[in-house]
């Protein structure tokens, strides 16, 4: 490890390395003995390899290894400037750079929030490299009807957060500004269950994230929800994204109807071993999604975490940990 490394090293994490996959460099993460089953962690947004911080540890410790790569446009990952470079095509080939690079010819993928749409297309694109899914939070959603952002105009209003996305610098300009206020506001467990939540008045279940980063800075005190992170763990996030800025990130949102039209042909059935790890109280991503999963997940359990939020892998790693490790023991490590 070099000193720039030893100076970057956030508490928790094991080593990072610098590798080349798939045309771009990539920061990766590794823990855990060689011989070991490899596992894929794949993080979601705004977050970065360092949520998986409990996991990776408890994993390596199992006798699995463990891959925790901050994806295309986060932290020490190369971001290129084309809006189609992070379509779902090259954000699943990283990962396949990833088992080339390490000389893997397979792998559990666990993904959360969008690294949990990019893992369960993993057995429908490559699913001769994929020996498992763990979804966290979210779950196997087949190809929609129509164009996603279409639908989701209709069914949140123009405000929701991912339409707000799609126009290239606006939101990039106003996160980029605001990266302190940002994890303030984001990373919050959840004061509310879905069903508390959905029963609230129209004017008060907005799924407009940014438009408090818009108020001014003496709103701040009624964010709801007490902060998932410690002081040193969110400035992690908040020296990562003053590093990277956030369009890498947010151009993944601006793939929807990109990859929506490029999987037409695309059968929506997981022909392997899956894991799905719901959280009682996340708003945006509530329980009730995993209902009929197994119409396309056939191999599947399911496990929900009672007093969790969106952020589920951080704010209750113990359960998070016990509910992975058990059933990756049973399934792949004799």
């Amino acid at each position: 490890m070099t000193d720039a490394q030893s100076a970057q090293r956030e508490p928790g994490m094991p080593p990072f390395e610098n590798v080349e996959i798939n045309g771009i460099t990539m920061k990766v993460y590794t823990a855990g003995p060689d011989d070991g089953y490899p596992i894929v962690l794949v993080h979601g947004w705004p977050e970065l390899a360092f949520s998986w911080r409990h996991q990776i540890s408890a994993l390596a410790e199992s006798g699995f290894k463990v891959i925790a790569p901050n994806m295309r446009g986060y932290d020490g990952s190369q971001g290129p400037d084309e809006i189609e470079a992070y379509d779902m095509e090259h954000l699943t080939g990283d990962l396949i750079g990833l088992l080339d690079h390490y000389g893997y010819d397979k792998a559990v993928f666990v993904g959360h929030d969008w690294g949990g749409f990019i893992v369960w297309q993993m057995p429908l694109r490559h699913a001769d490299r994929v020996g498992g899914i763990i979804g966290v939070n979210t779950p196997f959603i087949p190809r929609m009807s129509d164009d996603p952002i279409k639908l989701f105009k209709m069914a949140f209003g123009e405000n929701f957060y991912i339409n707000r996305m799609q126009e290239p610098g606006v939101i990039d300009k106003l996160l980029d500004e605001n990266v302190e206020r940002f994890y303030k506001l984001m990373m919050r467990r959840s004061s509310l269950t879905p069903e508390e939540f959905n029963a609230r008045p129209a004017d008060q279940r907005s799924f407009d994230l940014f438009h408090p980063l818009e108020q001014s800075v003496s709103n701040d005190a009624t964010w709801e929800g007490e902060p998932v992170l410690t002081e040193e763990e969110k400035q992690v996030f908040i020296d990562a994204y003053k590093r990277s800025g956030s369009t890498g990130g947010i151009n993944w949102y601006r793939n929807f109807t990109r990859n929506w039209e490029r999987s037409a042909d695309q059968v929506d059935k997981v022909d392997c071993p899956c894991l799905m790890i719901g959280a009682a109280r996340d708003v945006v991503l509530p329980p009730s999604l995993m209902d009929g999963m197994e119409k396309h997940v056939p191999n599947l359990m399911k496990h929900i975490v009672e007093d969790s939020g969106h952020w589920t892998q951080q704010e209750q790693p113990d359960e998070v940990n016990d509910v992975m490790i058990t059933w990756l023991n049973k399934r792949f490590w004799n």
